[in-house]
């Protein structure tokens, strides 16, 4: 009886065993192989299962042998499926190219990526956010298009994804194509147009101090910058002056002087006193000399025939003396050439009355007068 009892327990325990494989099998999961995930396209499966064992054997050893055992097997399975816009495609699902979209502008297709390549025509994606942003420098305006192409020269774009490139800035350039920046003017170089691709120097008597300059600057009166890409400007040296509009220092007019460095204007050389060079200081006039104002040099009366009267020169008295016998000696002269004048016009109309007087005449009349007749002259 005892071995009985034994027996049915071996047995018991086995069916439990072979029940309890069948309703613990292991869960398979769906593998998907070689697939495309395309956004707004997706599956979602939940699987539950929850089984549940209730298992009471009892054993009474008593000479009465009971024995109850009981199963129970409650398996309960809830799936739920949620199914929203997107979905899983295979890559060579037939209706991939009627999926496809243009990348947009500033961007480009990858045709090394599935979601792109599975697109029969080029420029095109699953997806418009599957397109790659065009890098910096680079830029693309039209819709669906495998590449972007570089900015060029004196335009950049410093961010991804650009439609389009930007002008460089006045006092900035680019030489290079596919630029992310424009570098800005050294200082002494400008440049005032936009997208250039150099800056120019600025030119004598201009001056640019600092970088990025658009307009190169004319040096302050008194002050000029002798060669070309100056970076400040020089004082001018004494004898020269410069006005605010001049662009370089020019020199002192004649009879104006300055000795200082970096002037606006000269001044005048004053009264008494003459300036023979810009850059010196006025010099005294001798007391022999007059110098008004604005003299370059002292001013002298001719010596022995003037002397100085004041601001003028008059004639000395030996000049007077000098003038009045030379004209004396002059008029003499005159009176004695018209004396000699009347005496040789006399001598030359008796030379002539007796040449006529002595002339013989053949016999005859003319014009009614008798040739032998003597002749008549008016005033004789």
């Amino acid at each position: 009886m005892e071995c009985w009892g034994v027996l049915t327990a071996i047995a018991a325990a086995c069916l439990l065993g072979v029940v309890v494989s069948q309703t613990t099998a292991p869960k398979l999961a769906p593998t998907v192989m070689n697939t495309t995930f395309i956004e707004n396209v997706t599956e979602t499966t939940t699987f539950s299962e929850t089984p549940t064992f209730s298992e009471t054997p009892t054993f009474s050893e008593t000479p009465t042998f009971s024995e109850t055992p009981t199963f129970s097997e409650t398996p309960t399975f809830s799936e739920k499926v949620t199914a929203t816009t997107h979905m899983i495609l295979s890559t060579t699902s037939p209706g991939c190219s009627a999926l496809c979209e243009a990348c947009v502008p500033g961007s480009y297709s990858d045709n090394d990526s599935m979601l792109c390549s599975c697109c029969h025509e080029p420029g095109l994606c699953l997806f418009t956010g599957a397109c790659l942003p065009c890098s910096r420098g680079f830029f693309q305006r039209l819709a669906g298009q495998q590449r972007c192409l570089p900015c060029s020269q004196g335009f950049y774009t410093n961010f991804t994804g650009s439609p389009v490139c930007q002008s460089c800035p006045p006092g900035s350039y680019s030489n290079n194509t596919g630029s992310d920046s424009c570098r800005s003017c050294s200082p002494g170089f400008y440049t005032s147009q936009q997208n250039a691709t150099s800056c120019s120097p600025c030119q004598r008597g201009t001056f640019c101090s600092s970088s990025s300059c658009a307009l190169c600057q004319i040096c302050p009166a008194g002050t000029e910058s002798l060669q070309a890409a100056a970076k400040e400007c020089t004082p001018c040296r004494p004898g020269l002056h410069k006005a605010p509009r001049q662009s370089m220092c020019q020199i002192c007019s004649s009879g104006f002087f300055q000795i200082h460095w970096g002037q606006e204007t000269c001044n005048l050389c004053p009264e008494n006193h003459y300036c023979p060079s810009p850059d010196v200081n006025p010099i005294l006039c001798p007391g022999v000399a007059f110098c008004p104002e604005g003299s370059t040099a002292p001013g002298y009366c001719m010596e022995t025939f003037f002397r100085k009267a004041g601001e003028d020169c008059e004639l000395a008295p030996i000049t007077i003396a000098l003038l009045v016998i030379g004209g004396g000696v002059a008029l003499l002269f005159v009176i004695l050439l018209v004396l000699r004048r009347m005496r040789d016009t006399d001598g030359e109309l008796s030379l002539a009355r007796q040449f006529l007087l002595t002339k013989e005449r053949p016999q005859g009349q003319y014009y009614g007068i008798p040739c032998d007749a003597e002749p008549v002259y008016a005033g004789w």
